[in-house]
């Protein structure tokens, strides 16, 4: 897999579970060679997905961060580190 230096950082801050909004920073790169979008949360395990575009890759995400939450509970959410950048 070939990735481009070119990069875009954005937060999704659509995941709310019992009345605590978290914020999530997703690290993005495109595949040259695919032309595919590569997406990855890195302060939460196994949050990575890939899609043609951006707007579905960022649709992707927060199914993705959806469903690595509904796995975790609250001590675990709450423990979650905190990303503050690369």
């Amino acid at each position: 897999m070939t990735l481009t230096t070119r990069t875009l950082i954005f937060r999704i801050s659509n995941a709310t579970l019992d009345s605590m909004t978290l914020n999530f920073t997703a690290y993005i790169e495109k595949d040259l060679e695919s032309g595919m979008y590569v997406g990855t949360v890195p302060n939460l395990p196994g949050a990575h997905t890939f899609a043609e575009s951006l707007d579905d890759l960022r649709n992707k995400l927060v199914e993705v961060i959806t469903l690595c939450l509904e796995e975790m509970d609250q001590s675990e959410i709450r423990s979650l580190p905190i990303f503050t950048g690369i």
